[in-house]
């Protein structure tokens, strides 16, 4: 892969033109009340793939995976459900970065990560290698105007694979590159996020929403000629350049009366199947918008555990989003207007969740105590460990919730670490992102310290 080089090129890049985006005022004075914020004149419409219509189907018998044969259906969901009791952990070593925010898989043996301290590389995790990605820069001076020091927070693949979204040098900026070369193809920089990308969801291949902490959700749609081969994305040294974008359209989200200055978009996720797109603030809220051309609100929901809501994942066959925050884990069916699904408790200290996944009936907790919890949605309850009463008995439930400790990682024991933490010997690392390639049966975790002037790293594979 090679590095990337800003500045001019032969060929002018077709900018992408801001869309006409929706004016916010008119929902920001309906956001100053509790509760569900529905905009006038808007239906919901009904559905027939609520988790209601699950329940009640998993109690005549329907529990296969939705679009599998029912004896195929049943050996997946018990490979999901007897996965996490098999694994076993192997440390990776990351030397001196710091933080692992975000990954993903790229293939059977690359992950490709973002870290605290600005960092994009690829990991090798049957030999260990690590490998940098150079970040892509804006067209003008942003140091101003933002931290160097904040991070990537988001990384995601399009459906097809074919494309990662993340953040650039400058963390406001979005950047999409080619895959699998990691090329750069173009940046979302000047006419996009004041402050900080902290999520990122696509909706199709070409079309792609990013959060920031600075209240706002753009869309970005990436014309196909920026990676089809039909324009020259190399200048005359023969080093990758790329285009500028802007985005299409671009949300301000509802100003809450509890926190109105704290409206950090901390999370995304998207429903395909009905073409909408979930928010988590950080004042508390859950919003919902209609994703098309371009965003439309739905609606807002005052989430009931309101601390810390850091993370948000969506299940299709579900229809069900599932939000974490300080110590608990929310199920949230817009459709619905009561919710039947109770929210859990990580019961970890206090130190949050801070990192979530859906795999058919399974979710994942990452916590920020260094350890991975799952859940059966369909049983409403944590998996447990499996204990035999004699040599000649299958094992059976102990009672236990199953609890996998992640390792100890790399701690910096510097001046803060021994001023202000007394030099305390381990700090549970906080797992701030996890991703499973379930091919092959192995699960990607990674994270650090939680503490935030700490540094330090962990990251694993469980297989």
């Amino acid at each position: 892969m090679a590095p990337q080089q800003t500045g001019s090129r032969k060929r002018k890049a077709p900018a992408i033109q801001a869309g006409a985006a929706t004016s916010s005022s008119q929902i920001s004075a309906a956001a100053d009340a509790e509760g569900p914020l529905l905009p006038k004149k808007q239906k919901r419409p009904a559905t027939r793939r609520s988790l209601v219509h699950y329940l009640k189907g998993r109690e005549v018998g329907a529990w296969g995976g939705a679009g599998l044969s029912g004896s195929e259906g049943e050996l997946r969901g018990c490979a999901v459900q007897k996965l996490p009791e098999l694994l076993r952990e192997r440390e990776l070593t990351l030397g001196t970065l710091n933080k692992v925010f975000a990954s993903q898989w790229l293939n059977a043996r690359q992950v490709v990560c973002g870290t605290k301290c600005n960092t994009l590389f690829v990991v090798d995790v049957h030999s260990g290698q690590i490998t940098r990605i150079p970040l892509m820069r804006d067209r003008g001076p942003w140091l101003a105007r933002a931290q160097p020091t904040c991070g990537i927070h988001a990384i995601e693949l399009n459906p097809s694979k074919t494309l990662l979204a993340t953040g650039g040098e400058n963390p406001n900026s979005l950047a999409i590159y080619q895959l699998p070369t990691l090329d750069p193809v173009c940046l979302g920089d000047r006419h996009g996020h004041k402050d900080w990308i902290f999520t990122i969801a696509w909706m199709s291949d070409t079309v792609a929403v990013s959060g920031s902490r600075d209240g706002t959700v753009a869309l970005w749609r990436m014309d196909p000629d920026m990676f089809n081969g039909s324009i020259a994305w190399h200048n005359d040294a023969g080093l990758p350049v790329y285009a500028h974008i802007r985005p299409r359209d671009m949300e301000t989200i509802p100003r809450s009366s509890t926190s109105p200055s704290n409206r950090k978009v901390r999370a995304l996720a998207f429903s395909g199947k009905n073409q909408e797109l979930g928010a988590v603030s950080l004042d508390g809220y859950f919003h919902l918008w209609k994703a098309r051309s371009t965003l439309s609100r739905l609606l807002s929901i005052r989430l009931p555990y309101c601390r810390e809501n850091v993370c948000l994942t969506y299940c299709d066959e579900l229809s069900l989003y599932a939000v974490g925050s300080q110590s608990h884990v929310s199920f949230l069916d817009p459709r619905q207007r009561q919710q039947n699904i109770r929210p859990l408790c990580s019961r970890e200290g206090g130190t949050g969740v801070r990192s979530l996944s859906f795999y058919q009936h399974i979710i994942t907790v990452g916590t920020g105590h260094g350890s991975l919890l799952f859940y059966d949605i369909r049983a409403q309850k944590f998996l447990e460990e499996r204990a035999s009463t004699s040599p000649d008995a299958s094992p059976g439930p102990s009672g236990r919730k199953l609890k996998l400790t992640c390792g100890r990682g790399w701690l910096n024991h510097d001046d803060l670490w021994v001023n202000y933490f007394g030099g305390i010997g381990e700090f549970p690392n906080a797992l701030y992102t996890h991703c499973y390639n379930w091919p092959e049966m192995k699960l990607f975790v990674a994270g650090g310290p939680l503490p935030s002037g700490l540094h330090g790293n962990y990251a694993g594979l469980w297989s």
